[in-house]
């Protein structure tokens, strides 16, 4: 098998924060894990009341996001430029996929008004219990590909507005290390394309 394929098997395994995962993580590796850890378990927070089943996997959350406070932040004079850095760029590619999430739950949200439905009735229709359909709208578990194609085709909404256009930082290094081994190819990413932020 090529390494590229190796690489990208891997890289299906698991999604380490995607909810159904949590409980699974011992620790978190990135200042990007630790600001989506962050956004997650502020969504939690709120969700916990309508399904207390996530209180686990928020109070989990919040006890990772406490150890790698410790580790990598409680020493002021262990804190380096580098890593200032790439805390600032995780939180500027958290919130950027904060603000997608949210742009794409306001307009499901304006077209299910607009055709007399709520989000338990697209729940019905996508096959998902209520609590799931929670999950999905605000973000905190992803849309399948069939979800959204029919919401796309149930109210019209452009798929940009439906998928995020993030990569994870694994994909971005694959592609950035595959770009690099290939030759006389002119294709290039730029590093906004890859972050898509």
């Amino acid at each position: 098998m090529k390494p590229g394929f190796v690489i990208m098997e891997k890289l299906n395994k698991m999604d380490r924060l995607e909810i159904d995962n949590i409980l699974k993580v011992d620790e978190l590796n990135s200042e990007l894990e630790f600001e989506q850890a962050t956004a997650i378990q502020g969504k939690l927070r709120w969700m916990v009341k309508e399904d207390s089943s996530l209180e686990p996997i928020r109070q989990h959350l919040m006890a990772l996001i406490e150890k790698y406070e410790t580790k990598n932040w409680e020493n002021e004079a262990e804190i380096t430029d580098e890593q200032i850095k790439e805390s600032d760029l995780a939180e500027k590619i958290v919130n950027a996929e904060i603000q997608f999430i949210q742009k794409r739950k306001e307009l499901i949200k304006e077209k299910l008004k607009e055709n007399g439905m709520n989000q338990k009735d697209l729940g019905r229709i996508l096959g998902h219990r209520q609590n799931y359909m929670s999950e999905l709208v605000n973000g905190v578990r992803p849309f399948s590909r069939d979800d959204i194609v029919i919401i796309h085709r149930l109210f019209g909404i452009d798929f940009n507005d439906l998928i995020p256009p993030f990569l994870k930082k694994e994909v971005t290094n694959h592609i950035n290390m595959t770009l690099g081994e290939l030759k006389n190819t002119k294709a290039r990413l730029k590093y906004k394309d890859l972050e898509a932020v």
